[in-house]
C-alpha cells in the first residue's frame, strides 16, 4: 500500500488541553498545593514546571534560528557536533610533560592543556623542549598559567613563525586573564591601567594567529565558588564585556578582541540546566558583541568546558567518574568546542595514569560509541530544554544588567556585588547539603560504611580556603561542596578511635528496617561503624547486645506508636552508658523529652551539625 505522507497519526483522538491535564493532576494531588508540590524552584531564581507542551514554545523568540546562524543559540557549526578532547598536563619538568603529551596524543587526545602552577617564566629553550615532536598544526595547544604569562605568548608566537607553520592552522589558547586574577586574589597583578594596556598589546601581537585565543574569560571560578548556572553565565558575560569596553576605549579593534577571547565554563551535574546554559551563553554573547559593531559572522563564542570540581568528592571518589560522565554529556550535547573531564581523583592527588585514562575514555565513548559528535544540537525542539534556555538567558541577562548598572565587572567586584551574590548562593547550597536536600552520593548520603580516607588525603585537601583580603576587594573563595562532610569523617578516621553506632531494632518490621537503614546511613557519614540487626524480641535483649558490642551510640529503630513504651524502657536500661538516639520524629517526641530523651534524628535534621554534636560528645 502506498504511504500517505499527509496522514496524521492519532487524528481520531481528541487533543487534550493543558487545563484538562492540570485538572487530572489536581485530582491526584488531593487538595495539595500544585506549585509547592510540583513546581521546582531552583537556586537559579526561576520556576520550572513539571511538564511543558508545544504551546509553551510559542512564547520563545530563539526557535527561528538554525545551527550556525546568528546568534548561535543552537551551535557555531552547521554540519557536525565535533569537539576537541582535551587533557591537562601539569608542567613541573618540561621534558617529562613533553613525554606525557606525546603519549596521550596517541590515545585519542587532540587538545593539550599545559598547566603551570608557578609564575616562573618559561624560556625559549624550555618551550622548545615542551613542544618537541608535537605537530602543533594538527592539534590544539593550550597554556594554563598565571597572569604574568604575556612573555609565554610572545615566545609561542615567535616559535610558530620561526617553525614556518601555517599560522592559520595554529589552534589553542593562553588563559591570560587579569580579571580572573583580580577575582581570585582581590588585587591586580600590577595595576588596573597596566593590566588592560598589557592585554591590548598581547591581543594585537597575537593577531597573526587568527585561531589562537590569548584572553580568557573564566566562568569556572564563579561555579567553583558556589555560583548557580545563571550567576556563572552572567558574571562571565560581564567579565567579557569589561574586556571589550576597556580595550576598545584604548583603541583596540572590537572584532580583534572578540576573536581573541575564549570562555571557560564548568559543567555541573544539573544535566538539562547545563545544556541550556551553554545554548543561552552563545546567544547572549553574540548579542553583546554585535552591539560593538562586530559582524555577525565574528560573534561566535569560543567555549572550553571542564567538568565540575565543586561536585567532586574525596570519599567514595569513584562516584566522580559518574559525575564527570554525565557532565560531559551535558557539555557535548550543548555543542562546546573543547572539553576536559577532570580525573576522579584530582581533588586529593595528582591524577594517576589510570584516572587520566578513565577521564579521556569518558569523552571517547561519547564520540566513538554514542556518536554525540554527529548530530548538531540534538536537544533542539525539546519543550523542556528550549524553555530552560529561555529562562536561563533571561535570568542571566537581568543579573548581567545589574552588574553593568554598577559600572561593569570591575566596579561590581570592587563594590563586593559579585562576591556577595555568589556567597549568598553558596550558603544556601551548603545548607542544602547539610540537610540532604541536595545529595552528594557517598558523602552526605549512602556512604561506603567501611571506607577510610586514602593515604594521599591531607587536611589541606578537605579544608575550605578563606577569601583573601586583597588591596582592591575580598576575593572569591573556590571550594568543593563536600568539604564539610569530608572534614567530619576525616576527623573520625584520624582520631585513633573506632566509635560504634548500634541499631536497636524492635517492633513493626517495615518501620524498624526503614529507620535502621536511615540511621546507618546517617552515622556512617561521620565515619562511625554501624552495627545493624534484623530485630530483637525485647528491649532487654537489644540493650544487652548493645552493651556487649561496646556501642558508643544506641539508636532505637521502631514505629512511632511503639516508641511510647520501647524508647523510655531502653533509655532506662542503658543508664547513660551510651548516647541514646531515637530514629524519627514521633508524635510522642515531647513526651519522650520529658523523660530525659533528647536525641532524635529524622529527614528534617541538619545532618552535618547533628553529627558534629555527636562527635563532640564522643570526644572526637
Amino acid at each position: 500500500m502506498a504511504e500517505d505522507k499527509d496522514v496524521k497519526l492519532f487524528a481520531e483522538f481528541a487533543p487534550v488541553t493543558t487545563a484538562e491535564w492540570d485538572a487530572v493532576i489536581n485530582v491526584d494531588l488531593k487538595g495539595a498545593d500544585y506549585d509547592k508540590k510540583l513546581v521546582w524552584k531552583p537556586l537559579e531564581g526561576f520556576s520550572v514546571r513539571p511538564y511543558y507542551r508545544a504551546e509553551d514554545l510559542k512564547k520563545l523568540n530563539h526557535l527561528q534560528y538554525l545551527p550556525g546562524q546568528f546568534p548561535y543559540v543552537r551551535s557555531n557549526n552547521t554540519n557536525s557536533n565535533a569537539w576537541l578532547v582535551r587533557q591537562e598536563i601539569l608542567v613541573e619538568d618540561v621534558k617529562a610533560a613533553n613525554a606525557k603529551a606525546l603519549d596521550v596524543l596517541m590515545k585519542g587526545v587532540d587538545s593539550l592543556g599545559f598547566v603551570f602552577n608557578s609564575c616562573k617564566e618559561l624560556t625559549a629553550a624550555e618551550l622548545d623542549t615542551l613542544l618537541e615532536g608535537i605537530c602543533v598544526s594538527a592539534i590544539e595547544v593550550n597554556f594554563v598559567c598565571c597572569c604574568k604569562s604575556r612573555n609565554l605568548a610572545k615566545l609561542f608566537i615567535e616559535k610558530m613563525k620561526k617553525a614556518g607553520v601555517n599560522l592559520a592552522d595554529v589552534r589553542g589558547s593562553i588563559n591570560y586573564s587579569p580579571l580572573s586574577s583580580l577575582s581570585l586574589n582581590g588585587e591586580w597583578c600590577s595595576d588596573e591601567a597596566a593590566a588592560f594596556a598589557n592585554t591590548k598589546e598581547m591581543i594585537e601581537a597575537a593577531a597573526t594567529l587568527p585561531n589562537f585565543k590569548v584572553l580568557s574569560v573564566d566562568g569556572s571560578i564563579f561555579h567553583n565558588s558556589g555560583a548557580t548556572s545563571v550567576q556563572e553565565l552572567a558574571f562571565a558575560l560581564s567579565m567579557g564585556n569589561e574586556y571589550l569596553a576597556k580595550l576598545t576605549d584604548l583603541g583596540a579593534c572590537a572584532t580583534m578582541v572578540t576573536k581573541a577571547i575564549r570562555f571557560n565554563f564548568s559543567v555541573s551535574s544539573n544535566y538539562f540546566m547545563e545544556i541550556a546554559k551553554f545554548r543561552a551563553a552563545r546567544m547572549l554573547w553574540a548579542e553583546i558583541v554585535k552591539s560593538y559593531g562586530v559582524a555577525e559572522n565574528d560573534a561566535k563564542m569560543s567555549i572550553h568546558a571542564e567538568t565540575s570540581k565543586w561536585n567532586q568528592t574525596i570519599y567514595d571518589p569513584y562516584v566522580n567518574m559518574l559525575r564527570g560522565t554525565t557532565e560531559a554529556m551535558s557539555a557535548t550535547i550543548a555543542g562546546v568546542d573543547s572539553l576536559t573531564v577532570v580525573p576522579f581523583d584530582a581533588a586529593y592527588r595528582q591524577p594517576t595514569e589510570f584516572s587520566d585514562r578513565i577521564a579521556r575514555n569518558a569523552q571517547l565513548l561519547l564520540k566513538e560509541e554514542a556518536h554525540f559528535d554527529l548530530v548538531v544540537d540534538p536537544s533542539a525542539g525539546s519543550y523542556y530544554i528550549e524553555t530552560l534556555t529561555d529562562s536561563i538567558a533571561k535570568a542571566a541577562w537581568e543579573l548581567f544588567k545589574q552588574a553593568e548598572e554598577k559600572g561593569g565587572y570591575v566596579a561590581a567586584f570592587t563594590a563586593g556585588f559579585v562576591q556577595e551574590t555568589i556567597k549568598a548562593t553558596a550558603q544556601k547550597r551548603d545548607m542544602n547539603i547539610a540537610t540532604r536536600r541536595d545529595i552528594l552520593l557517598g558523602t552526605n548520603q549512602y556512604p561506603n560504611f567501611t571506607e577510610v580516607a586514602e593515604a594521599e588525603v591531607t587536611l589541606e585537601a578537605i579544608t575550605r580556603a578563606e577569601a583573601k583580603k586583597g588591596a582592591v576587594a575580598e576575593s572569591l573563595a573556590p571550594y568543593r561542596g563536600a568539604m564539610a562532610f569530608e572534614a567530619l569523617r576525616f576527623k573520625t578516621d584520624k582520631s585513633g578511635k573506632e566509635p560504634k553506632a548500634f541499631m536497636l531494632t524492635i517492633g513493626a518490621l517495615a518501620m524498624r528496617r526503614a529507620r535502621a537503614q536511615f540511621a546507618c546511613n546517617f552515622f556512617a557519614c561521620a565515619g562511625l561503624r554501624t552495627i545493624d540487626h534484623n530485630g530483637y524480641a525485647s528491649v532487654e535483649e537489644g540493650v544487652k547486645a548493645a552493651l556487649e558490642a561496646k556501642a558508643d551510640v544506641v539508636v532505637i529503630c521502631s514505629s512511632d506508636d511503639e516508641y511510647t513504651t520501647y524508647a523510655p524502657e531502653a533509655y532506662e536500661m542503658l543508664k547513660g552508658k551510651a548516647i541514646f538516639v531515637v530514629a524519627g520524629a514521633p508524635a510522642c517526641e515531647e513526651e519522650l523529652k520529658a523523660k530525659g530523651i533528647t536525641n532524635f534524628i529524622s529527614v528534617k535534621s541538619n545532618v552535618l551539625e547533628t553529627l558534629k554534636g555527636y562527635q563532640a560528645e564522643l570526644g572526637i
